[in-house]
C-alpha cells in the first residue's frame, strides 16, 4: 500500500467530479493515505479553477481527517516555450506544480518540438512533476527529458489514468517502459498517481503499482512512500 497521491482533482477543476476537497480528505483518510496533493486543473482548462481560487489554497487547512494536505496545480503546457497558464507570483505561492499537455491548450508538434516544450516548462522553478508524459498523442524523447529532469530536479510520474482500462491516452505501455528505463538509467525518482477525478480513485494505483512491479523498477525511487523526502522535493523551488 502507498500513502501518499499527489495528483488528484476537486470539482475546481471544471469536469469529472463534484467533489470538494473537503470530501476528497475524507477519502483518503479512509483508504490509509497519510498524504494527499490537490492539482486541479489551470485557468486554461474551460470551467476549472480561476486565479482567486489558487490564490485562496494558500490559506486552507493544511491537514484534514488526519491526512495531511499539499496544494498544488496541475498547469497546462501552452507552447514550444514552456508557458503555463498561472501567473508565476501567484504559482510560487503553491506548494507544488504538475505540467502538463492537453488537447485544448497545446497544439501537438513532432517529436523535437513536444520535447522543447517540456524541457522549457521544466526550468520553471515551480515545476516539480511532468503530468502523464506517456501519452501516445505527444511523442517525446525520453532520454533527453530524464537528463533535463536530472539536471532541474523534475519527477516523472506513472499514471494510473494512462495505463487503466478507462485510460483514454493510447497504449501508454510501451511509453512507460521507456520512462523507467531512464529513470533507473540516471537514478531518478518518479511517483505513481492516480489522477483520479473525485474521490473513486484516490490512492488506487493498481495498474501503476503492477507496472512497475513486473518491470523490476527499484522500490528505493519510488517516492510515494517516503513522505519526508516527497515533501522537502516538491516545495524545494528550483533555481531559475
Amino acid at each position: 500500500m502507498y500513502l501518499s497521491d499527489m495528483h488528484t482533482h476537486s470539482i475546481a477543476s471544471g469536469h469529472g467530479t463534484e467533489c470538494t476537497i473537503t470530501n476528497m480528505a475524507r477519502a483518503a483518510a479512509a483508504k490509509g493515505l497519510r498524504l494527499l496533493g490537490i492539482t486541479d486543473h489551470g485557468p486554461g482548462t474551460l470551467a476549472a479553477g480561476t486565479s482567486s481560487y489558487f490564490r485562496s489554497l494558500t490559506y486552507s487547512p493544511k491537514k484534514h481527517f488526519g491526512v495531511e494536505l499539499l496544494y498544488g496545480i496541475e498547469l497546462n503546457i501552452l507552447d514550444r516555450n514552456g508557458s503555463v497558464d498561472l501567473d508565476q507570483e501567484l504559482l510560487c505561492k503553491l506548494d507544488y506544480a504538475i505540467a502538463s499537455m492537453h488537447s485544448w491548450n497545446y497544439r501537438c508538434g513532432t517529436r523535437a518540438e513536444n520535447t522543447e516544450a517540456f524541457i522549457n516548462v521544466m526550468k520553471n522553478p515551480c515545476v516539480k512533476i511532468l503530468g502523464h508524459s506517456d501519452n501516445t498523442h505527444y511523442p517525446v524523447n525520453y532520454d533527453v527529458l530524464a537528463r533535463t529532469a536530472k539536471e532541474t530536479g523534475t519527477i516523472f510520474e506513472i499514471n494510473e489514468a494512462s495505463l487503466a482500462p478507462y485510460g483514454y491516452r493510447g497504449d501508454t505501455r510501451e511509453n512507460c517502459f521507456e520512462i523507467l528505463h531512464y529513470c533507473r538509467k540516471y537514478r531518478l525518482p518518479l511517483l505513481l498517481s492516480s489522477d483520479s477525478h473525485g474521490p473513486e480513485h484516490i490512492g488506487d494505483f493498481t495498474y501503476a503499482a503492477d507496472f512497475v512491479h513486473q518491470a523490476m523498477f527499484p522500490e528505493s525511487l519510488i517516492l510515494n512512500n517516503q513522505i519526508p523526502k516527497l515533501k522537502v522535493f516538491l516545495q524545494t523551488r528550483k533555481p531559475i
